[in-house]
């Protein structure tokens, strides 16, 4: 299998099909619609709007297809899912393209104005259907028969898992999951007639040693309490995770069906946002952080000269810290502290710190240090608003009161969160916990909406300077 020739035939097939689409709607246009007007067929060989068209509009539904999410998981294709994002995706582009591109035309009556957006809409949404239908069952036959399968480790040693080990293996057709390893719950604990490896502990080094795409959990009721802890281990990890039916009750709101006729599994589902709503996201932090920093600019160039101007040291401060998927990246600040201030080992900061130079006192106040933090937004490092990030040495420390802040790190962090909002700065351990507590709200209730509301309050601390 490889996934860009497998990627680059769907949007083969969907250039041609858009440029086959666009080309056929010219010519109805020409040679019925103006025909019947003018009383004469009207030439489009020469017509630049035809060529343009054949160009520039099929690389439109090429973006519009990637940014809702179409040519992600390639192999793994479902025949109804791709007649449903077809037409939602037809429904939108052709709206877009009659009544922007097209709507100056002139037509001679009402009828044939809309009649010619029912033959847009269906000269572009067959052939492109008919197509991807085509390479989508390709995709299958050779998923059923084991030409293509993904590498899948199987968690349990019960009756449910000899079970499920036994029906994926005989399987007629096959779901594509080949079983290149099985954990369990204590490393020497007998596997029968299932192939052993280790504990369920290690699956993370086991999901990157043998690349696996997919991990199946097949406990037995005994071992219900296990299923919260698995999904916090691998939530980060670049995986697919199914639970059998029995298993699944723990991780509710998190998991969907995705077959009717294969052995029975949930499909856990780490996505947080739909996927034109992460694209949207993206766009809105790119387009907002280079606005913030061409209009902050003479701002920035005063801070930098106050914070040499009052104490020693560098203007910005870089830190390492951990980002989406747990990700290491370098954080950059304003200097808020004398460069002496964490000789002593990490410390988090305190209000009326005594390390606080006097700009650093006011930029923390206004969150005005925040700010060079868009150049990592435009590095895509982070997102204008997300959970802020934290070092790995008070990561340690927050898991151990509370585990599911790993979850955090599904996301990118952000400049401004609805923690920071709500809570402030943390001045300890216990108040990060706090502070945790309205990240992971903002984790399971992700909108633009939502974002939109946590920045006008971000906007609002900073002007009354509430910065905490």
């Amino acid at each position: 299998m490889n996934k860009r020739i497998q990627t680059a035939l769907y949007i083969c097939a969907d250039l041609c099909m858009a440029a086959l689409g666009w080309y056929l709607f010219f010519l109805y246009r020409k040679h019925i619609v103006e025909a019947g007007k003018h009383g004469y067929e009207v030439p489009v060989n020469h017509d630049i709007k035809l060529y343009l068209g054949l160009i520039l509009i099929p690389l439109c539904w090429v973006l519009l297809y990637t940014a809702t999410g179409f040519y992600r998981n390639i192999f793994r294709r479902s025949r109804l899912r791709d007649v449903q994002s077809t037409f939602t995706s037809s429904v939108v582009g052709i709206l877009f393209i009659f009544f922007v591109l097209i709507l100056d035309d002139s037509v001679a009556n009402y009828r044939d104005y809309y009649l010619s957006l029912v033959v847009l809409f269906l000269l572009h949404f067959i052939p492109t259907l008919l197509l991807r239908l085509i390479i989508t069952t390709r995709t299958i036959r050779k998923v059923q028969h084991r030409l293509w399968s993904f590498n899948t480790i199987l968690v349990g040693t019960g009756n449910n898992a000899a079970r499920l080990f036994a029906e994926l293996e005989s399987a007629r057709k096959s779901e594509g999951f080949r079983i290149v390893s099985v954990l369990r719950e204590h490393a020497e604990e007998s596997s029968g007639t299932l192939p052993s490896a280790g504990s369920w502990k290690e699956l993370p080094e086991r999901i990157r040693l043998t690349s696996a795409e997919d991990v199946i959990l097949a406990l037995d009721d005994k071992d219900h309490n296990l299923v919260p802890q698995i999904v916090d281990l691998i939530q980060n990890e670049n995986v697919h995770l199914k639970i059998m039916p029995d298993s699944y009750g723990m991780v509710m709101g998190m998991v969907k069906m995705n077959n009717i006729l294969g052995a029975m599994l949930v499909e856990v589902d780490f996505e947080v946002m739909p996927q034109w709503q992460k694209t949207a996201k993206r766009i809105f932090d790119i387009l907002f952080s280079t606005l913030a920093l061409v209009i902050a600019s003479p701002f920035l160039l005063l801070i930098a000269i106050a914070i040499r101007a009052d104490s020693p040291g560098p203007v910005f401060f870089l830190q390492e810290r951990i980002g989406l998927k747990g990700k290491p990246f370098r954080i950059v600040k304003f200097r808020s502290m004398r460069v002496d201030a964490e000789n002593a080992g990490p410390q988090l900061s305190r209000e009326h710190d005594k390390r606080h130079t006097r700009v650093g006192s006011f930029l923390r106040k206004t969150r005005l240090d925040e700010l060079p933090q868009f150049w990592n937004v435009l590095k895509g490092e982070m997102s204008v608003v997300g959970p802020r990030p934290e070092r790995q040495f008070f990561i340690d420390q927050i898991v151990t009161k509370a585990p599911y802040y790993l979850r955090l790190h599904r996301i990118k962090p952000g400049i401004t969160s609805w923690g920071q909002v709500k809570f402030g700065y943390a001045e300890n351990v216990d108040q990060m916990v706090e502070r945790m507590k309205y990240d992971i709200l903002y984790l399971e209730n992700m909108s633009l909406g939502l974002d939109a509301k946590i920045l006008i309050y971000t906007v609002l601390i900073m002007v009354q300077g509430r910065g905490k």
